[in-house]
């Protein structure tokens, strides 16, 4: 399974890293007792070639961009400074052709205002940073925002919370996608504190 992982000026690190650190040591984890193909392939990709700076100066070399990357089965959006991204046609776009694409699309923190501006958002429940939520729901009205949880599982769009919520809500997808069972040892691995904290669609 393919997972892309956008990244921009100035994307916030922990949105990005904490994602690629989940799926790319799933794929490790599952590869010890099923070697051969990996069972996830991560690429980081942005606008164009060049690098982009995150927050606090942290340079990142994307791998693909908009226009060459591989075919997708999970796209995640992080969040950071979004407002000039909201501006860029070209990258709200490409956020709503992959929504039709891929079998994930998912958001940490402020990427959840790309997918509200992509209009992928309409009719689902979303979550973002709790210092976002009243800017979301004032930019994008009618958008049902869940305050207090780590992520919102709408089925074909996942959203989570704040910087370190994004890799609870990868570990989520991890089970999603693989199974309980390598989630939890991708967690053990990371010595992290999965936090189950998460909403689901109304069945």
């Amino acid at each position: 399974m393919h997972i892309g992982i956008y990244v921009f000026d100035p994307v916030e690190v922990l949105d990005f890293a904490g994602p690629y650190e989940v799926f790319t040591t799933a794929a490790r984890v599952h590869g010890r007792s099923q070697p051969g193909v990996p069972l996830f392939e991560v690429c980081t990709i942005a606008a164009g070639h060049a690098p982009v700076t995150a927050r606090a100066g942290l340079p990142v070399l994307p791998d693909c961009t908009i226009a060459d990357h591989p075919p997708l089965d999970v796209l995640i959006i992080p969040g950071g400074v979004v407002t000039a991204e909201l501006a860029r046609p070209e990258v709200i776009e490409w956020i709503a052709r992959q929504a039709g694409q891929v079998q994930t699309l998912a958001s940490v923190c402020t990427g959840a205002f790309l997918l509200a501006q992509a209009g992928v958002l309409r009719g689902r429940a979303v979550t973002t940073h709790w210092e976002d939520t009243a800017d979301l729901r004032a930019m994008f009205a009618g958008l049902e925002v869940r305050e207090g949880l780590r992520w919102v599982d709408e089925g074909a769009v996942v959203s989570s919370a704040g910087i370190s919520a994004g890799i609870d809500m990868c570990l989520h997808l991890v089970e999603r996608l693989a199974g309980r069972a390598l989630a939890e040892c991708t967690a053990r691995q990371l010595e992290f504190d999965w936090t189950e904290n998460g909403g689901r669609p109304a069945s």
